[in-house]
């Protein structure tokens, strides 16, 4: 049995529902590839009373025999045949869960987006099994997974029909912070400096399953040139199946992604529609709410603006760094990346990146500047008046009348805050109290690798610093 690598709030979770005096229908969705499964199969040590796994591109007789095959699994005695329908298939699973003898029944069914074929009619008989049998009882627990995120929402969650408010808890998994990361390797006997697990994480996010292919033996250049760029690299080709597998059509949703990662600041709705071509609707909406839902782009309003001129960024790391990298690597040239190390392209990349690991990171921020209890709002900022273009990439505006605007640098050494830079920092503050007319004390705030370099540059405009240690709190 694997050991669950935090998952604490989860973990809680499911432990109540296992002692729930009430049958408990739990919904788990997140992002392809994120641990749903190895979750639920560890919380409940695969205790199951039934356990079936979806599977991509069958059609309904397909499923339904696999169906029958997992319910023989279960009772080895099963006589009855293949059912011609899912309101037959869940009268066989009445009739097995009616004869355990278990204190609870645990029905675990995976990927379910991928049961719900056309025409299958396999809603409504879910619907009919927890309404009509599992919520009159006492001692069911339906579990359903699926990678699907908009499928799980839309469908299942927000149900308008027969399941509508039926689901009693949602778990969205989300992938694993720094703090699991580095806990995850050191599980395995990895020794990598918080310097290089940064440098994983800005390449494949917190997602355990491209983690455990990691090589504790090489380091995280090794492991990036390796998993990215050699020949039958786990990362090489992952990109086209992982929305593939998610989305239908999803080539709408990849021509979004494309254009987002152009933009570092992100675009606006209106903006994505005219590059993309995409439709004035909701079917546009739709797909912006699905990849938002998938964690694959983070919306947000900048400071001042009205939420319907929210812009949309590409925040999931893989997607980002293959565009950027691995699409364009030569065949022959497996050593791309140790080769372009220090290039103006990867400072370019790890710079934004940074920042994206420090947005993916806000609570620990707020840990690290003691305001955890405090109410506040986190943005960015972009200001073109007079020709000139200042931007803050992350603004927490605080309850209390202090506005941390944060500057976020990647280094490999102490940033140094010259007298050019300075002054580039006050007239950015400036133009936004400004262009602002905020009354609330700024506080500049510094998150860096390995902090700053205390000068006279630094010591009179710099109120905090953190550094990359505060990330892993």
């Amino acid at each position: 049995m694997g050991t669950i690598i935090g998952r604490e709030k989860e973990l809680k979770v499911l432990e109540n529902v296992k002692f729930s005096d009430k049958s408990q229908f739990v919904a788990v969705y997140g992002r392809r590839r994120v641990g749903k499964t190895f979750l639920i199969r560890e919380a409940f040590q695969q205790d199951f009373t039934f356990y079936l796994t979806g599977v991509a591109n069958i059609n309904l007789q397909q499923n339904l025999s696999n169906f029958h095959r997992a319910l023989q699994k279960f009772n080895s005695n099963l006589s009855t045949p293949i059912p011609e329908n899912w309101f037959e298939a869940f009268a066989q699973l009445e009739e097995l869960l009616s004869k355990n003898t278990k204190q609870k029944k645990v029905v675990f069914l995976d990927e379910l987006p991928w049961l719900d074929t056309a025409q299958s009619g396999f809603l409504p008989a879910l619907d009919y099994f927890w309404n009509s049998f599992a919520s009159a009882r006492n001692d069911v627990i339906l579990i359903v997974c699926g990678s699907a995120a908009s499928w799980m929402i839309n469908t299942l969650i927000h149900n308008k029909g027969g399941l509508h408010n039926r689901v009693t808890h949602r778990i969205r998994l989300e992938p694993f912070t720094l703090r699991e990361c580095e806990t995850f390797f050191q599980s395995r006997g990895g020794v990598f400096s918080r310097y290089q697990l940064i440098q994983l994480y800005m390449v494949m996010g917190g997602i355990p399953f491209y983690l455990d292919h990691v090589d504790i033996s090489m380091s995280a250049t090794q492991n990036i040139n390796r998993l990215c760029f050699q020949r039958d690299g786990l990362l090489k080709e992952e990109f086209t199946d992982l929305y593939t597998s998610l989305f239908n059509k999803a080539e709408k949703h990849l021509s979004v992604i494309e254009i987002l990662s152009t933009k570092a600041k992100g675009l606006t709705r209106s903006e994505i529609i005219n590059n993309t071509g995409l439709a004035n609707a909701g079917s546009t909406t739709r797909i912006l709410n699905e990849l938002e839902e998938s964690g694959f782009i983070r919306r947000y309003t900048s400071f001042g603006k009205k939420e319907k001129n929210s812009l949309y960024q590409l925040s999931d790391f893989y997607s980002l760094f293959y565009i950027k990298f691995i699409r364009g690597s030569h065949a022959l040239n497996e050593n791309e990346w140790i080769n372009g190390l220090n290039t103006p392209q990867q400072r370019a990349w790890s710079g934004y990146a940074f920042e994206q690991v420090c947005f993916a990171h806000l609570s620990e921020i707020k840990h690290a500047l003691g305001i955890s209890g405090v109410q506040t709002s986190c943005s960015s900022w972009i200001n073109t008046d007079n020709g000139k273009k200042h931007q803050i990439d992350l603004i927490i505006d605080r309850k209390d009348d202090v506005i941390n605007v944060c500057e976020m640098k990647f280094s490999i050494n102490p940033f140094t805050i010259d007298k050019k830079y300075g002054e580039v920092l006050l007239s950015k503050i400036d133009t936004f109290r400004t262009a602002t007319h905020t009354n609330k004390s700024i506080f500049l705030t510094m998150i860096t690798t390995y902090g700053i370099v205390k000068n006279v540059y630094s010591n009179g405009i710099v109120q905090n610093s953190l550094t990359m240690d505060d990330l892993f709190a």
